[in-house]
């Protein structure tokens, strides 16, 4: 067994644990029943009575004067102080208090009645230690009150050491409480339309969905090599073909790529596909959904986030893909060829060389015209090059009905009019498997049972896929993805 080198501080925890042990006091409680959460022990409060309470949560602050204790406790209600008297407890119970550290978690029973300050503190009667903390929270220096404040600060540590950061940040459990409401928001928006919540598979024999690199796996029973899913796309329409008519689901997709504040190789999508609908049915369907969530959580649909103000109330600007590269870029996609795009994104510090058309046209756009888009704005009619399971629009074959929904420069939504046409979509996927071989390693792979799903017939359907991370960074004005997922992907702890 490795030898554990422990602080000075780790030690004095350790032997208070071990001093409790002799006490014959279980420091690692089974349970405690609460009678009372923080907030609802302050609200008990009674002038003209002791309201009794019981109260379990995690020690913030600890000062000891002799025979008397103040505290306060902790829960994700709020914090209520403790008031401890060593004649009203008892000798033995009160040396028990003393052995007590910041972090502790505590179960007390007490009375709630108000102190000389005008506090509303909880007269404890008697105090259950249910966890000792080991090691100590960073919660920085305490005040002149005893009050202790967060003090994590390195990102990396905060990151990797989640559960501290949330203990010692009530704010970053804040983000997650919001995210939480968006999910449970968006899910009775979609029910209430009638559409079903169904499970498609996360480990998939072929990928497809999108143009991104797969986590492989091996099956060893099966003796068979499998993919994280980098998108639920193509099973939920096969799910429209077999007659479920309005499908959703909310799940994690994977995809091989680097880590920044807008990306992270795990992470979150709605996806729903309606049938007898295109992408016009789903500009409006994101468009009430979103402002709804963010009329929901924050009784309004202007925000103001990372200094700049987003309005959210329907309609959003519609604008073209060519006419936004046509205005910011200077490049017309209708006429210009590889050539030109490839001096457009040198220019820019890219490397083009190698890049597909598709691949150079999808730079210039990012390059000129996504850090332009911080209004909430519906971009729309990619290029047909971009978007191989998309139906071309009507009256202009060179374009998709397809549209992206953007905001802070960050796209948020993706959503087609979807291709139903099984020898086009068989074709297109000819297409992405020569751009593959050409060195493309994002483009996608053969789909055979998805053209044969088609060949069976897919209704006219729209469908949709929003980022849940990305609308949580703006909602939660959060400027790193890692920042509103519980647990992000990080390097290897040295």
């Amino acid at each position: 067994m490795s030898e554990v080198v422990r602080s000075r501080v780790e030690l004095a925890r350790r032997e208070a644990l071990q001093a409790l042990r002799d006490r014959g006091v279980e420091p690692f409680a089974y349970r405690f029943q609460r009678s009372h959460t923080a907030a609802e022990a302050l609200a008990a409060f009674d002038a003209e009575r002791e309201a009794p309470v019981r109260v379990a949560g995690r020690l913030v602050a600890l000062r000891g004067h002799g025979k008397t204790t103040f505290a306060h406790l902790e829960d994700p209600t709020g914090r209520i102080q403790l008031y401890v008297r060593r004649d009203e407890l008892g000798a033995e119970a009160y040396e028990v208090v003393q052995l007590l550290h910041v972090g502790d978690v505590l179960g007390v029973e007490g009375a709630v009645f108000r102190t000389r300050t005008g506090e509303i503190t909880i007269r404890c009667r008697a105090v259950t230690v249910l966890a000792k903390a080991l090691r100590p929270l960073p919660y920085g220096k305490a005040d002149a009150e005893g009050e202790a404040h967060g003090a994590l600060a390195d990102p990396e540590t905060r990151y990797r050491q989640r559960y501290a950061d949330f203990a010692v940040h009530p704010a970053v459990r804040d983000v997650f409480r919001v995210r939480a409401a968006l999910i449970g928001y968006l899910r009775r928006f979609l029910d209430e339309r009638g559409f079903l919540e169904v499970e498609t598979p996360v480990l998939q024999p072929i990928y497809g969905g999108a143009m991104a690199r797969p986590f492989v796996t091996q099956h060893h029973a099966l003796d068979r090599r499998l993919y994280l899913r980098i998108a639920t796309e193509l099973y939920l329409k096969r799910c429209i073909v077999g007659g479920f008519e309005r499908v959703y689901e909310i799940g994690k997709d994977f995809r091989n790529e680097g880590i920044d504040r807008l990306h992270n190789p795990e992470f979150t999508m709605l996806e729903l596909y309606q049938a007898y609908a295109d992408y016009e049915d789903m500009m409006l369907l994101t468009e009430e959904m979103v402002s709804g969530v963010v009329q929901l959580l924050y009784g309004a649909t202007r925000l103001d986030r990372f200094g700049v103000t987003l309005d959210f109330a329907r309609p959003w600007p519609r604008l073209t893909y060519r006419d936004l590269v046509r205005t910011h870029a200077g490049v017309d996609l209708a006429s210009a060829d590889d050539a030109a795009l490839r001096r457009a994104v040198a220019g820019r510090g890219s490397d083009p060389a190698g890049m597909s058309r598709a691949k150079l046209i999808d730079e210039v756009f990012k390059e000129f015209v996504e850090p332009r888009l911080q209004a909430p704005t519906i971009v729309l009619d990619f290029p047909i090059e971009l978007s191989p399971l998309a139906k071309p629009k009507r009256g202009d074959p060179t374009l998709a009905e397809r549209f992206e929904f953007f905001a802070l420069g960050r796209e948020l939504a993706n959503a087609f009019s979807e291709l139903n046409d099984p020898d086009d979509q068989r074709a297109r996927f000819d297409a992405q498997v020569a751009a593959r071989a050409a060195g493309d390693q994002e483009a996608q792979v053969m789909d055979d049972d998805y053209v044969r799903a088609l060949e069976y017939g897919l209704p006219p359907t729209g469908g949709m896929g929003l980022g849940i991370d990305r609308l949580v960074m703006i909602l939660a004005e959060q400027s790193s993805i890692r920042d509103v997922i519980l647990f992000p992907m990080l390097r290897a702890e040295e």
